[in-house]
């Protein structure tokens, strides 16, 4: 075999080994949890976290978020954490910055820059010209007296007792503490710009509160020759062929203006077997359920949901402004639609 081809030794894991990763995880989370802690505390006597939200909040433009390494991968998360709730934001790297990209920044922005050193070399080159600008700066570092921090307009201190890592060299602590006062940023200005569930669905049309919010009656519901109806003077057994061969479990009995005056479904009609002798006398309007439950096309599919719920229904129709049927909702559309 060749030296290329050896491959190093795995240590065994047994139980002591096994113990200490265990220990070694529990001090991390503790050394995590204490830092934030200490962060909350800190803010009790600290208005800087107030007057960043105040500049972002009164922020013309967007807000763009800038950091290098680790503190560059938290930049990112808050950035995408700040557009998600209502707040236009933006990450851009500084060394890109450096070398143009530094145009998609304008004097109406508010650029968060993060160093926990606030020593770093590519965020000091293009910040000077970000304040030249006019714009305004936001710095989170560990050090209140470094460059960074001296330059901006609001420094927060994410400074942590030590690192969780056993040297107290990679970020750990710090970058989690960061990370905590992004998301606090931006719940605060959540808060503030009365951002509520419809808005979250607006920029996430993708996931599933998006589908749940953004999705109405008219874009599920069956339409046109898909509703079973029929009149209310049909016999049972021209009943249940509509039934059959439209799928749904059940039809609608409308009137002379297509109105619905009832329905009956695949479980009324086992209900009626052995209490009827002769299926072909029944009349539909006698066994049909009058003033059935329905919702209109505008509502959202959620709202159909909760009526299903509430009366235990699968099936539902669907009645334009002035009453007439226009559809009609089966629990399986629903489901099909991933909205519930």
């Amino acid at each position: 075999m060749s030296v290329t081809d050896e491959k190093p030794m795995l240590k065994a894991f047994d139980t002591d080994t096994a113990a200490r990763a265990l220990q070694l995880a529990r001090e991390t989370l503790q050394i995590e949890a204490d830092a934030i802690s200490a962060l909350h505390a800190r803010l009790a006597t600290d208005d800087s976290v107030g007057k960043a939200v105040a500049l972002l909040l009164n922020c013309k433009g967007r807000v763009v978020v800038s950091g290098i390494g680790k503190s560059g991968h938290i930049a990112r998360k808050i950035a995408a954490t700040l557009a998600s709730t209502g707040t236009p934001a933006l990450f851009v790297h500084p060394a890109e910055a450096a070398h143009g990209d530094l145009g998609m920044v304008t004097a109406d922005d508010a650029f968060i820059a993060i160093s926990y050193s606030g020593e770093s070399a590519e965020l000091m080159a293009i910040l000077p010209v970000v304040k030249r600008m006019g714009g305004t700066l936001i710095s989170i570092t560990g050090k209140p007296g470094s460059s960074l921090a001296q330059l901006a307009d609001v420094h927060l201190d994410v400074a942590v007792d030590k690192e969780a890592c056993p040297l107290n060299l990679a970020p750990t602590a710090s970058t989690t503490v960061t990370l905590a006062l992004g998301d606090a940023l931006a719940v605060a200005l959540l808060d503030l710009r009365g951002f509520k569930e419809e808005d979250f669905a607006r920029s996430h049309p993708g996931g599933a509160l998006g589908r749940r919010l953004l999705t109405h009656v008219r874009d599920v519901m069956r339409s046109g020759d898909a509703v079973p109806a029929v009149g209310p003077d049909t016999r049972l057994p021209d009943a249940l062929l509509e039934i059959t061969q439209k799928g749904m479990g059940m039809t609608a009995i409308v009137d002379a203006d297509n109105r619905p005056i009832g329905v009956f479904t695949d479980g009324d009609l086992r209900r009626m077997i052995e209490k009827v002798q002769d299926f072909g006398k029944v009349v539909i309007r006698d066994v049909m359920h009058a003033n059935p439950h329905s919702i209109t096309p505008d509502k959202l599919a959620v709202d159909a949901v909760a009526i299903m719920e509430q009366f235990r229904i699968n099936q539902m129709l669907v009645v334009d402004a002035d009453g007439k049927l226009a559809g009609a909702l089966h629990i399986h559309d629903l489901t099909r639609a991933k909205v519930i």
